[in-house]
């Protein structure tokens, strides 16, 4: 078999629309040849070119339309649970015709915040972590609220608080996680770790603080901390285990050490499994609480706390 004619220029690398080359006069037949693709019906794409989901709707967004819900999330770069990263494609229409597309779930709304973003109409970010509270868990809503008013700096908590609909079905929801979110979280892990040790009854961590010795030299900085006891907690991610960063970490660790600081270091595993996790935490505290300003009422607090977990 002959090799398929090139196409011209703009619709060699891009997805497009079958009825944009076919008002170019490309013939039918040669946009069914093998080195084409439809990643939806009428788009057409370079086979083996990996287009997204995503990326092919997006040829056919009309003007009133536009990705919203977890797929602006995920055009966003916000951290998302797997089965929200692979579920379907959300758009909403801004008139009462909503796109009605295999793999696409079409909502309404006349009302929304839009914003261009990598080439797409999204939903703006507070509105989007908004949309997203009718479909995911807490802790997973809690994870974008954190994403978004930490280092991305893509909103703040008051325009999140500003993005919940009063009456809305998953308001109730998006308030919960409002109460939970935190600037200073630099990672999606941290934020599950941080509710893990919470809702366990640990006291609320800092979060990413700058540790100094006592001559005030700057000896590293923490995800997690109890400054007043000289407790922290690392989550430690894969590439932690490259052998520059493991060198780092040793002459890091020695350095809080000899200060007087106690740090559990914790994985993925043990986020998923958190029980021994709990139990350091549960022994450092037990070690420090009444030695750092006597019986305060902080430390009786934390000291009810650990007999709680005993």
């Amino acid at each position: 078999m002959r090799d398929a004619h090139p196409l011209p220029v703009p619709f060699q690398y891009a997805p497009f629309r079958v009825r944009d080359a076919l008002a170019r006069d490309i013939p039918a037949g040669r946009l069914r040849r093998r080195d084409l693709e439809s990643p939806v019906h009428g788009v057409r794409a370079r086979a083996g070119s990996t287009v997204s989901r995503i990326d092919a709707i997006a040829v056919v967004l009309r003007a009133d339309q536009h990705f919203s819900h977890t797929s602006a999330a995920s055009i966003w770069g916000a951290p998302l649970p797997s089965a929200a990263r692979n579920g379907p494609v959300h758009v909403t229409s801004a008139s009462d015709n909503a796109m009605r597309r295999t793999g696409v779930v079409g909502h309404r709304s006349a009302s929304t915040d839009v914003r261009l973003h990598c080439g797409k109409r999204v939903s703006a970010p507070a509105q989007m972590w908004f949309e997203c509270a009718s479909l995911l868990e807490l802790a997973d809503l809690v994870v974008i609220g954190d994403h978004l008013v930490g280092r991305s700096g893509l909103a703040t908590i008051d325009e999140l608080a500003e993005a919940i609909r009063p009456g809305a079905r998953a308001s109730r929801t998006a308030r919960a996680a409002l109460e939970l979110i935190r600037v200073g979280a630099e990672s999606a892990m941290e934020t599950r770790v941080r509710l893990a040790v919470v809702d366990a009854g640990f006291p609320e961590p800092e979060l990413n603080l700058d540790v100094l010795d006592g001559a005030g030299k700057f000896l590293g900085r923490v995800d997690m901390a109890w400054p007043e006891y000289r407790i922290a907690l690392e989550y430690d991610g894969d590439h932690h285990r490259e052998r520059e960063t493991f060198h780092h970490d040793q002459r890091r660790r020695n350095g809080f050490e000899v200060n007087g600081w106690l740090v559990i270091h914790v994985t993925a595993a043990d986020a998923a499994r958190p029980a021994v996790m709990f139990e350091r935490l549960r022994q450092a505290f037990a070690l420090r609480v009444g030695r750092t300003r006597g019986q305060s009422t902080a430390d009786r607090a934390v000291r009810a706390g650990l007999e709680r977990r005993t």
